[in-house]
């Protein structure tokens, strides 16, 4: 309702001190994908910032990464009108190659700053404005997920998540926001692929004839799969690394390629996958004596604009406006996120939420300290007037 809505986003108004020094304790612990140690901390300072009346945790443990993290609001209710709220707390930078949090003029500096503990912060205090006024039992249910392995492609975050919003009526990630707070609604799908093709060792000379090479084929491949690019489709392939060989002067029994997908919709990619598995079999037909083993294939479905999220979209835009923020919609975006994952199941999600910045996956990730505040009135602003 109106005047929930106001009190709670009146009640945010003063809180960007507060919101700052919850920021930087979070950013200060690296919580790198592969460091599981770090990222449980990080979900034990998490526990400690959803900590507000009317929500509920649940840990959901991972035996390779850290927990995922389980907020709800009315969890006795059914998702039928719930919100998601998505974020993830992993970052990319492994321990030691970039540290610390540190301010700099209107900015805030550091890993994960951006991408994105500024919008898990984001979050937590929208839902502690909606408590400390009327109460989160006056506002929709809300579904919170914070997953550890995003960074990697959410290999069981995407589990958690599916299992946690089925069934809600919207989803909103808060992933790094973008310049003039550009609403994101597509995002194209994601794969990868490792090929490793296997031919017949020999000596280089003594025995060339009776060796198969595996980089020739594989060689072969990386040409003909780089051609299925179509930029007017969207569809891109990169051949990333390629390994294989023992010296020169033998023939290669072995070579290995790591190929990246990315597509726009799900009939693309695997459209996609089927064309780079028939380049693998007239690569390795080429060069007899070998062959090419491919595994792995899509990682994420795109996020695709729908026309319930065009007006999840405009719902939220409103709410963006209503606090000085921007309301643009984006360009479409080449990365994947844990938003396809909820649009995959029919949700409707938007995505880039978070504080306004810019450098995420590089030494100058930042924030614009002053865009947390609104950001968390926005959201506040949407759940206070979601019909309960």
């Amino acid at each position: 309702m109106d005047w929930h809505a106001d009190e709670a986003t009146a009640w945010l108004a003063d809180k960007q001190r507060a919101m700052e020094s919850a920021l930087a304790p979070l950013v200060n612990v690296n919580s790198y994908t592969e460091n599981a140690e770090g990222g449980r901390q990080v979900g034990t300072l998490l526990r400690d910032l959803f900590d507000a009346e009317g929500v509920e945790v649940t840990v959901r443990p991972s035996e390779r990464f850290a927990d995922h993290l389980v907020f709800r609001t009315r969890p006795a209710l059914p998702n039928k009108n719930a919100v998601a709220l998505v974020g993830h707390l992993d970052t990319v930078f492994p321990p030691g190659t970039f540290e610390g949090y540190r301010l700099e003029g209107p900015h805030a500096c550091g890993p994960g700053v951006l991408d994105m503990k500024g919008g898990l912060v984001v979050m937590a205090w929208a839902l502690k404005a909606l408590a400390a006024t009327r109460g989160l039992d006056a506002v929709v249910p809300v579904r919170v997920v914070v997953v550890s392995d995003e960074e990697v492609g959410s290999p069981e975050g995407q589990g958690v998540i599916a299992a946690t919003i089925a069934g809600a009526s919207a989803c909103l990630v808060f992933e790094a926001g973008r310049a003039k707070d550009a609403i994101i609604t597509r995002r194209r799908g994601t794969g990868g692929m490792s090929v490793i093709a296997r031919g017949r060792a020999a000596h280089a000379g003594n025995a060339h004839a009776d060796g198969a090479n595996a980089i020739w084929a594989l060689a072969r491949f990386v040409d003909g799969a780089q051609r299925l690019t179509d930029y007017d489709r969207a569809a891109t392939v990169n051949v990333g690394r390629i390994a294989g060989g023992h010296s020169k002067n033998t023939v290669p029994d072995r070579a290995e390629a790591q190929v990246d997908l990315r597509f726009r919709s799900r009939e693309d990619g695997e459209q996609l996958v089927a064309s780079v598995r028939t380049v693998a079999e007239q690569a390795a037909s080429s060069v007899p004596g070998t062959h090419l083993e491919l595994h792995g294939g899509i990682a994420r479905l795109p996020l695709e604009r729908t026309e319930p999220s065009a007006r999840l979209y405009a719902e939220y835009a409103a709410c963006a406006r209503a606090h000085g923020l921007g309301d643009a919609e984006a360009p479409p975006i080449g990365g994947g996120s844990d938003a396809s994952t909820a649009g995959a199941m029919g949700i409707a999600a938007i995505d880039g939420l978070g504080p306004r910045g810019s450098g995420f996956h590089t030494h100058d990730e930042r924030i614009e300290v002053a865009t947390l505040v609104p950001k968390a009135q926005a959201l506040a602003r949407f759940l206070a007037l979601r019909s309960v």
